[in-house]
């Protein structure tokens, strides 16, 4: 079956890059190996992040460095071998993070960010999706009066932009969310954000809307892709079927440059990865926010199955093998201040972020290969950037001007 372009990846950055060149009158056949939604889109604490005008940048104090190397730390982790081969992008990465740089990527990154609510709600209201919506916003919580009044000037920096916040008081937090056990110092309530009962479920909605307007989705091998004769592509879709497309757009998160690489084009990754858990609530003793702990880097979030704790970065292979040492580090503190039961899960998914050093996400034409265009990197902020890239993606595909200067994102410039 021929179509215009094939979309190799199924999780909200490839659905929402299917659904904007749909838009625009393309016919697009949307691919991957398991149903919509089912990877790292799944697993991850299901926020907007309207307020994350800054990406997440890889602290410099020695301290932090000091206590990373032990490798005991809930918030950061690392499988060795990997580690050791990441150093190369993990110096970038470190001197991205200088105040200088960081201040200029930021600059870039927020031109994406600010658009992530409105392109999420116009999707949600299209495919009837706002009964995921579990609440406006989040709290960041803190146990002591230093982390917190240094990140109340993070907070105010970014009101500047135009992002809300609330500061909370440690009688506050606890008129918020009683059924917190011990005392906190307080906590900071970012407004904007949307938090979704069920992130899978709301990239399932958005196929399902990508079908009903006319799009295919297919359970298919993206490594089958093949260049054709006359300089299109080709994919092999489980059921047998051949798809043909001018076009492809490789949105495969972590294992987008295991296929990219076949034809000439690499960059570097960090991959983050991240597990989770869900814990059965504590009757009587409800969560009524999404709640991260600043101080140790998980969230716990009320979800359709209950509690999810989702924790920081493990930096290590999308293919190495599970270590749930972290895991099991930020269930023992989160147990000390949260109310959750019994685990729900049989075990702990885990999913893989890929990280760019310079923080910022890839989209574009893959250089020298010539139809071929990507979608990745987007590191913690897939899940809040998946539409707007999608919008952005299009626009050039078909061209047209996007709405902000693409430049900063294009594939091209770890040449």
């Amino acid at each position: 079956m021929t179509h215009d372009t094939i979309v190799l990846g199924a999780g909200m950055v490839g659905v929402g890059c299917a659904l904007h060149l749909q838009a625009r009158g393309q016919a697009v056949a949307l691919v991957d190996r398991r149903a919509p939604g089912l990877e790292t889109s799944y697993g991850n604490a299901g926020i907007i992040q309207r307020e994350a005008i800054e990406p997440y940048a890889l602290p410099r104090s020695l301290g932090f460095l000091l206590s990373g190397a032990t490798n005991r730390r809930v918030d950061v982790r690392y499988q060795a071998a990997d580690a050791v081969r990441m150093l190369g992008p993990l110096w970038s990465y470190y001197r991205n993070s200088a105040p200088g740089p960081l201040q200029k990527i930021s600059r870039e990154y927020e031109t994406l960010i600010a658009l992530s609510l409105e392109t999420h709600q116009q999707l949600m209201n299209d495919a009837g999706a706002n009964d995921l919506i579990g609440g406006m916003g989040y709290v960041m919580l803190f146990r002591t009066e230093r982390e917190l009044h240094a990140f109340h000037q993070v907070a105010d920096a970014r009101a500047q932009h135009g992002v809300q916040h609330i500061k909370l008081s440690g009688a506050d937090v606890v008129r918020e969310e009683p059924s917190l056990i011990g005392s906190f110092a307080g906590a900071v309530r970012w407004t904007d954000p949307v938090a979704i009962r069920s992130p899978g479920d709301l990239v399932q909605r958005y196929a399902q809307l990508f079908e009903e307007r006319g799009g295919a989705v297919k359970l298919g091998d993206a490594m089958s892709l093949r260049r054709t004769d006359a300089g299109g592509w080709q994919v092999d879709t489980a059921s047998g079927e051949t798809l043909t497309a001018r076009q492809v757009v490789v949105a495969l998160g972590p294992w987008t440059l295991q296929l990219t690489s076949r034809f000439g084009y690499t960059a570097p990754v960090i991959p983050k990865r991240g597990y989770h858990m869900h814990y059965a609530s504590v009757p009587g003793q409800p969560l009524n926010s999404t709640v991260i702990d600043a101080e140790y880097g998980y969230v716990i979030a009320p979800m359709q199955k209950g509690l999810r704790l989702t924790t920081g970065a493990e930096l290590a292979h999308v293919d190495a093998p599970r270590n749930l040492a972290q895991i099991e580090a930020a269930e023992h503190i989160a147990r000390q201040s949260f109310p959750l039961g019994e685990r729900v899960d049989p075990e702990p998914w885990m999913g893989t972020r890929p990280c760019m050093p310079d923080m910022k996400p890839v989209f574009g034409a893959v250089p020298s290969v010539a139809g071929m265009w990507c979608a990745f990197g987007h590191g913690h902020q897939g899940f809040t950037l998946g539409p707007v890239t999608g919008e952005l993606l299009a626009a050039m595909m078909t061209g047209n001007a996007p709405r902000v200067d693409v430049r900063p994102f294009s594939p091209g410039r770890f040449g």
